[in-house]
């Protein structure tokens, strides 16, 4: 992978006669379903519960980067497509103590994220929530769900990655060993020394993600997030004060990161202290305040995104080349 192209015509998608009917586009969109039907296969193994997501509520994610909620008119109350189904997940476990859905989610990008190759304003992720669960637990469950689904892929899908002119060397190797683990901190080291100029206090921006999966054959796991630098549902380091029991996962080759995750915070008064230090207004959350008070499990759980996956298993060089019907930051499109 390089950095990030200008905005051409060239780097757009076509339309929709054009996308549809290119043998690439079919050949990525197989890989997509196979790598969903080998995920899903995996995750019910091990005794998780597939739920229909919520596509509208009250409240949604606020941890989105810049990017805007789009609001919408329910019976006179205004309501938000889902960015992430955050809090829906957490309360999910009421009923079952291992859930995932494959959820969309809409996100009005900042038009400069065109760029990146890697934004769409609709896309899908893979969302997975255990309760009573570690952190640790929920990073080895992402591992042993890609390492499954990936070998599927390549067990079945071996003609369709060598027509997309796929490196399989690579996709086995990605898979042939442990994950990589990088603390925020360490990884901010890295970037500086390489020269790149990351924020101690922030998330690692879109240039320092790609950066650091480039220089690893392996995907890498970064934690121990600062606190501020995510959102309010992260939960703090009872034994570290100021680090998050967070993580996101990037892939090798350029690609950057395809899922984010971590413990979540349960204890009532700690999500309202959590909330009002990160500029959120309790009383938005009245639902799910009010279900946390009353007790939901500790939990640990992760996003996926599927679009993003899907790119990097077929070495696509956009995203948009993994969706059927792509939505880009800016772009009016069916």
């Amino acid at each position: 992978m390089t950095a990030p192209a200008a905005v051409t015509d060239e780097t757009l998608p076509p339309g929709p006669r054009a996308h549809l009917s290119s043998p690439d586009t079919r050949r990525i969109l197989r890989l997509q379903n196979a790598f969903l039907r080998h995920a899903r296969s995996c995750l019910l193994d091990e005794g998780f519960v597939e739920l229909l997501p919520p596509i509208i509520g009250p409240v949604t994610d606020p941890g989105i980067r810049g990017a805007k909620q789009i609001d919408v008119d329910f019976y006179g109350h205004r309501y938000k497509l889902m960015t992430s189904a955050f809090v829906y997940k957490q309360t999910a476990l009421l009923a079952y103590d291992k859930i995932f859905y494959v959820a969309p989610n809409v996100r009005m990008e900042p038009l400069e994220t065109c760029s990146t190759q890697r934004h769409l304003v609709e896309f899908h992720q893979l969302d997975i929530e255990m309760a009573h669960t570690s952190r640790e637990e929920v990073t080895a469950l992402a591992e042993r769900l890609i390492a499954r689904a990936v070998e599927g892929v390549l067990s079945e899908m071996e003609p369709e990655l060598d027509a997309l002119g796929r490196d399989l060397d690579a996709l086995r190797a990605m898979i042939a060993a442990p994950f990589e683990r990088l603390r925020h901190a360490d990884a901010v080291s890295r970037l500086i020394d390489s020269g790149h100029a990351q924020s101690a206090a922030a998330e690692i921006d879109w240039e320092g993600e790609r950066i650091l999966s480039e220089s690893s054959p392996r995907p890498v796991f970064l934690t121990d997030y600062p606190k501020g630098s995510r959102v309010f549902l992260e939960r703090e380091d009872s034994e570290r004060p100021g680090i998050l029991r967070t993580f996101d996962l990037l892939m090798p080759e350029g690609y950057g990161e395809v899922i984010s995750g971590g413990e979540r915070e349960s204890d009532y008064r700690r999500l309202i202290t959590r909330m009002r230090e990160t500029g959120e207004n309790p009383a938005k959350y009245g639902w799910y305040l009010e279900e946390v008070r009353q007790g939901i499990p500790p939990s640990a759980g992760f996003g996926l995104g599927i679009q993003r996956f899907t790119r990097y298993l077929a070495g696509a060089t956009y995203v948009w080349q993994a969706a059927a019907f792509p939505k880009l930051p800016g772009l009016v499109s069916p």
